[in-house]
């Protein structure tokens, strides 16, 4: 198939080059506790063996940061790090790292006061000091709170793309180019629509693709296949994750899914779009990773797809969420939303905390809250 790539401009992240037509590039994250070095880098070597382009890490604390350096230096790869709250750290991991990935939505955590605009100016110069490439990661569950008031509570894109704009705008005019932009939501519909109308404004900026909480496999890999081939076949993406729940020596399979979704666009071999406007039950789950304080998540998230098959021709979302992170957010949309703790998991409907159960009791209360919905539609409520 001969696709006609957007003309973005190249980023060179450590041995790649993300855009100007190079080859789109595909990613992973780990997802043992960073502070693990040993497990870390044994996972960082397997994703190489499958030839992972780029390897994400996650950094909550100082401590692991540090940890970071010290895997950088056991490991051959292009890392890349993932900053939380603290935009701070990236001077520590910066040194480390070939790129670093901020979220505009997390700015506004730490030095409250301080304008966003300072703060992205600051990674900046960090970046341009270590020479590294940075990610505008804008993510549909943790926008940045000023852009979702000025827009319909309905409308999550808008907010989304103004977010991205405003960032790209304030990169350029300091003579930052070095960056990518993502752009990712649960739904892979949103994820078509948004990075369509970013491409058409801003085809010159490198785009990195991906369904947020997209789920196990291989449901997951089919939502991933469903934005991608609707993107990559019409040359919007540079690089991509497929973002699957998966245990730690599985983590392979988000390459191997990327490279076969990939090759099968190219080669013409696309799927018929699945239509999410159907009366269909859509269960996501985010990508296990190092932030998940319980791997219990992925058992749990299997379990719950197996308890709701009964439901499976509902018109309803639930959502299976492996930290604080993206637990307390990204749930608010679903009909029923289940986050991770250490030792119990969060049930809410819609934005209502329901309660606080233990893994070993979140299943009846799951299917008691479900059934409860069903009712509801069945009554035309």
């Amino acid at each position: 198939m001969q696709i006609k790539r957007n003309p973005t401009r190249g980023v060179q992240v450590g041995s790649i080059t993300i855009g100007g037509g190079h080859p789109i590039a595909i990613q992973s994250m780990t997802a043992t506790h960073t502070q693990d070095i040993e497990a870390t880098v044994d996972l960082i070597n397997q994703l190489v063996t499958a030839k992972a382009d780029v390897i994400r890490v996650a950094v909550d604390s100082k401590q692991d940061a540090q940890a970071l350096v010290e895997i950088s230096k056991r490991v051959e790869a292009n890392l890349s790090v993932d900053l939380q709250e603290n935009y701070r750290m990236a001077e520590i991991v910066a040194p480390a790292v070939a790129k670093i990935r901020y979220n505009p939505g997390h700015l506004y955590h730490h030095e409250r006061e301080k304008p966003w605009q300072d703060k992205v100016k600051y990674i900046v110069d960090v970046a341009v000091q270590n020479d590294c490439a940075l990610r505008v990661g804008v993510n549909c569950g943790s926008v940045d709170p000023a852009k979702k008031e000025k827009f319909d509570a309905h409308d999550t894109i808008s907010p989304m793309l103004e977010s991205a704009f405003d960032h790209c705008e304030l990169l350029d005019s300091i003579g930052f180019t070095r960056y990518v932009v993502s752009l990712k939501d649960s739904d892979p519909k949103n994820v078509i629509e948004v990075n369509k109308r970013f491409a058409a404004q801003r085809p010159d900026v490198p785009l990195h693709l991906g369904v947020t909480e997209a789920g196990m496999p291989p449901d997951g890999i089919i939502k991933t296949r469903i934005a991608f081939e609707q993107l990559i076949g019409h040359g919007i993406g540079d690089t991509i994750r497929v973002s699957l729940t998966v245990p730690n020596d599985e983590k392979y399979q988000e390459i191997e899914a990327g490279r076969g979704i990939i090759d099968d666009i190219y080669a013409g071999r696309v799927r018929s779009v699945v239509d999410y406007g159907l009366p269909t039950l859509n269960i996501i789950s985010c990508p296990s990773c190092s932030r998940v304080e319980n791997q219990e998540f992925v058992k749990l998230a299997q379990k719950v797809k197996e308890m709701t098959a009964y439901a499976k021709d509902y018109q309803l979302t639930i959502a299976v969420m492996g930290c604080r992170v993206n637990g307390p957010g990204e749930t608010d949309d679903a009909d029923l939303g289940l986050w991770c703790a250490p030792t119990f998991v969060n049930l809410k409907r819609g934005g209502e905390l329901l309660g606080k159960f233990g893994y070993d009791e979140i299943l009846p209360k799951l299917k008691a809250e479900l059934d409860q919905l069903i009712d509801a539609k069945m009554a035309g409520v």
